[in-house]
């Protein structure tokens, strides 16, 4: 499908709307040949022939053709903003829609700023083509038509005169819609990267205070606002070349009526009143050659814009849903809601290996783990722990091997099925404009107050919610601005324990914390429902310790796996690890591993 068939699917909904206001444009233009002609009768049978009486009828029919117009313009002005605003609506929605739908992968390479700008300006280009564009360049196209065929009628030869002008006009509009549509590329695009810069600014505020950096980010924000405004002013000069030619094209009209019309008049071959008509309907001539350079640019930065906005909206997720054949019915229990199917949380990698941009990520991976059980998971910063949870998401596809969920792969389930059941506490806290509970509340928005209160207290963030001067009823801010780390890493554990879930997973999720805290989160977190997988991405030992299987991974690969008391006595990374948080490992414990290890 191309960019403009696209657009056809939208503007087709609203055809109805599009044909009437059509319609009222044709009938604004046929009655605009209507105050020539009588200015003409006036001329030639009031004023020249002296028939006064005629003068009244005249006047009034006048003012009837301007309120009429005046009422008709109205009507299609309105037709078309309704239309442009309705298109807008279900286009924006569709693309958002397409936005939420899109993998970790499209966001990875696609600038935030870059989206920001598909939904505002590029939008707002599509709205002004169908609110004004449309009509404008069709209402000038009757009126050249309507003037050109009445002035045929009082004389030909001053007709063909007059069409001597439509070659040139049409090799100038051909030449600037050449030249202005590589203009308005560079104009989005540079528009895209201050969007951009500007919103990375915002958002990294603080980073920027933090290292003092205002100054340089002026200079940043410099350079791309004189590269924007480089890029308007070139796209600007192509039309300013070209717009003077209509000028001239426009007045070249009036010069060869003033001449040729005038000679004319003189022989006799056209009336005063004729020259009246044709004088009047000029004006119907000149405003399409004058517009036209506007006309051209407007359509190509309409064309631009939809040309933007749809390669964005044609990238398909590589992860997605599989067809409903391919992934059949789960065959598990109804989850509580009735909504979705609810999973065990038997989980198992099998062969998995994930590969990006060249670079091995994870290889090799094998492990099990049954429903209920603590999985802890430790290791360097990069060697992939986080990618593990994310492949057992499927924010991500394996490269190689299966991960498996109650023995079925995850490619072949429904996501939202598969997500739905699954609570997590990203490392990258991120917390919405919205009152406490609204983001505690945010996986299951339909729960009781005392639900929220419930998961606030197992995350340990009732009493600090409470203490607030409106409780959870505060507004956070925008990523939790006013709260501390720990304080937000608390909101995002209860937000996915709220959920319920048959596997939670905890990437870093009490690294702010103190360690009373993180001790009271984990004697909570044991009174989760049997059933309950949980997964514990940590940096402490403290966190994992009493996992009943504890993975250290290194550089992509699984290098130790069992409990706690067996890795510190194989005297491995995880002993290493142990010990620089602890001290020396006790000798009793090696003593009690030894003797496991005899039996």
């Amino acid at each position: 499908m191309t960019p403009l068939k696209w657009f056809h699917s939208f503007l087709k909904r609203y055809r109805g709307l599009m044909i009437l206001g059509l319609f009222l444009t044709t009938v604004i233009a046929a009655l605009s040949i209507v105050t020539p002609y009588l200015s003409g009768i006036i001329v030639d049978d009031v004023i020249q022939a002296g028939n006064y009486d005629l003068l009244p009828r005249l006047i009034l029919c006048l003012l009837g053709v301007t309120l009429l117009t005046s009422l008709l313009r109205f009507l299609y002005q309105l037709v078309f903003e309704t239309a442009s605003q309705g298109l807008l609506y279900d286009m924006r929605g569709q693309v958002y829609r397409k936005f939420l739908e899109e993998d970790f992968s499209f966001y990875n390479r696609t600038r935030t700023g870059d989206l920001m700008s598909r939904q505002t300006g590029d939008m707002e280009a599509v709205r002004h083509f169908i609110s004004y564009v449309i009509y404008a360049v069709y209402q000038n196209i009757l009126l050249f038509a309507f003037a050109l065929l009445m002035i045929f009628t009082i004389n030909a030869k001053l007709a063909l005169c007059m069409l001597t002008v439509l070659p040139f006009t049409a090799l100038a509009t051909f030449l600037q819609s050449k030249e202005v549509k590589p203009a308005f590329q560079r104009n989005r695009n540079c528009f895209s990267s201050l969007n951009t810069l500007v919103q990375e600014n915002i958002s990294g505020n603080r980073v920027v205070k933090a290292f003092a950096k205002e100054e340089y980010e002026k200079e940043k924000f410099q350079k791309e606002n004189d590269k924007f405004r480089d890029a308007q002013i070139r796209g600007s000069r192509v039309w300013m070349k070209y717009v003077p030619i209509f000028e001239i094209l426009s007045y070249s009209l009036t010069i060869i009526l003033m001449l040729y019309g005038g000679y004319m008049v003189i022989l006799g071959e056209i009336t005063l009143g004729d020259l009246v008509r044709v004088n009047g309907y000029l004006w119907m001539l000149n405003s399409p050659l004058r517009m036209a350079g506007w006309w051209v640019n407007d359509i190509q930065n309409f064309i631009t814009s939809i040309e933007k906005i749809y390669s964005t909206y044609s990238e398909e997720p590589s992860v997605k849903t599989p067809c409903p054949e391919q992934a059949g019915n789960h065959g598990q229990d109804n989850a509580g809601d009735g909504s979705h199917p609810r999973i065990h949380g038997n989980i198992e990698f099998r062969d998995v290996s994930y590969r990006t941009d060249g670079e091995d990520i994870v290889k090799n991976i094998n492990f099990k783990v049954k429903a209920g059980q603590t999985v802890g998971i430790i290791g360097s910063t990069g060697s992939g722990k986080s990618t593990l949870m994310n492949l057992l998401c499927r924010f991500y596809d394996t490269t190689s091997g299966q991960v498996l969920v109650d023995g079925k792969d995850v490619r072949n389930m429904d996501l939202y099925d598969l997500r739905d059941n699954i609570g997590m506490a990203m490392q990258d806290v991120f917390l919405f404009s919205d009152t406490i509970e609204g983001n505690i509340a945010y996986g299951r928005p339909d729960c009781s107050f005392d639900k929220v209160k419930h998961a606030a207290v197992m995350a340990d963030a009732n009493h600090f919610i409470s203490a607030l001067p409106e409780g959870y009823d505060t507004i956070v801010g925008e990523r939790g601005v006013g709260l501390s780390g720990g304080q937000k890493q608390r909101i995002s554990l209860a937000r996915a324990l709220l959920k319920d879930p048959s596997v939670l997973i905890l990437d870093d999720t009490t690294s702010a914390v103190d360690m009373e805290t993180e001790s009271y989160i984990q004697e909570q977190l044991k009174t989760v429902k049997q059933d309950c997988t949980v997964f514990i991405i940590a940096y402490r030992i403290s966190s994992i310790r009493d996992a009943d299987q504890i993975l250290v991974m290194d550089h992509g690969h699984i290098i130790e796996h069992g409990t706690h008391d067996e890795l510190v006595a194989a005297g491995g990374y995880y002993a290493n690890a142990f010990r620089n948080q602890y001290g020396e490992i006790p000798q009793q414990l090696i003593n009690r591993q030894n003797k496991n290890l005899i039996r």
